[in-house]
C-alpha cells in the first residue's frame, strides 16, 4: 500500500515537472538584436528584424528574390517584407529600426521569442547601391546567457542592373535622390548572390562607396 502511494506521488511529481517545463519552454522572452554598420561609405536603411521558427528564410542564394525583398533591396521600404513575414504562422514577432544607420554606428532592437520561435532574421538595404542589402537568414538564437555574433556580407538581390546611377538609387539624400523600387528586372542578374561592390561605372566613386565584406555585425542575446 505504501509502495503504491509512493509510486503515485512520484508519477504526480513527474507530471507536475513536465507541466512546469512545458510552461517554461513556452514563456515569452525577448531577443536583443544589435546591428553595427561596419562600412565607411554605406548607410543602412531601416532594419527589419523577425523572430520565427526554424526553416523560415528571407531568400536563397542563386534563386530569384521575392518581390518584398526586391522592394527592400531597391528602395529600402520595409512594409512589404514585414507584411510577408507577419502573414506567416511560423513567425512570432517583426519590427524595424525606423531610421537609417550611418557608417560606424549601431542600433539595438528587440523581438519576442518563445518555444520553437527561436530563430532570427534581419535585413536592410545598403545605400547608395542599386539593389544591395545585408541579411541574417534564419540563424538560431542563443540559449540562456549566451550571445551569438553573426557577420553579414553584402548581397545583391539580382533585381536591378548595377549601373550605379543616382537616377536609380534612392539615397542617402546627400548623395542620391533617384527612384527606389522599379518592377522591371531588365538587365539584372535574376538571382540573389554576393554583391560585387561599387566599381565607379556611374555616379558613385568607388574609393568612397566601395567596401570589403563583411558589412554588418549582428549580436543577438536573450533577455527577459
Amino acid at each position: 500500500m505504501k509502495r503504491t502511494h509512493m509510486l503515485s506521488m512520484i508519477v504526480g511529481c513527474a507530471a507536475l515537472l513536465l507541466v512546469h517545463c512545458a510552461a517554461w519552454a513556452d514563456e515569452v522572452h525577448r531577443f536583443e538584436v544589435k546591428v553595427t554598420n561596419l562600412t565607411s561609405g554605406q548607410v543602412f536603411t531601416p532594419i527589419v528584424v523577425a523572430s520565427h521558427k526554424e526553416g523560415v528564410r528571407l531568400f536563397e542564394l542563386s534563386a530569384p528574390a521575392s518581390v518584398p525583398l526586391e522592394i527592400l533591396a531597391e528602395g529600402g521600404e520595409t512594409a512589404p517584407l514585414k507584411m510577408m513575414l507577419m502573414s506567416n504562422p511560423d513567425v512570432l514577432d517583426v519590427t524595424d529600426s525606423g531610421a537609417p544607420l550611418p557608417p560606424g554606428q549601431s542600433v539595438t532592437l528587440h523581438v519576442q521569442t518563445r518555444g520553437a520561435f527561436d530563430h532570427v532574421s534581419v535585413a536592410s538595404m545598403l545605400v547608395p547601391t542599386n539593389d544591395g542589402f545585408f541579411a541574417v537568414n534564419g540563424v538560431a538564437g542563443p540559449e540562456g546567457n549566451a550571445t551569438v555574433n553573426v557577420y553579414s556580407p553584402a548581397y545583391d538581390a539580382g533585381t536591378e542592373a548595377n549601373d550605379e546611377l543616382c537616377s536609380h538609387i534612392p539615397g542617402p539624400p546627400t548623395v542620391c535622390t533617384g527612384e527606389g523600387f522599379n518592377a522591371s528586372r531588365v538587365g539584372a542578374e535574376g538571382f540573389v548572390h554576393i554583391h560585387r561592390g561599387i566599381h565607379g561605372v556611374g555616379n558613385l566613386v568607388a574609393a568612397v562607396r566601395d567596401w570589403r565584406n563583411p558589412v554588418a555585425r549582428i549580436t543577438i542575446r536573450r533577455v527577459k
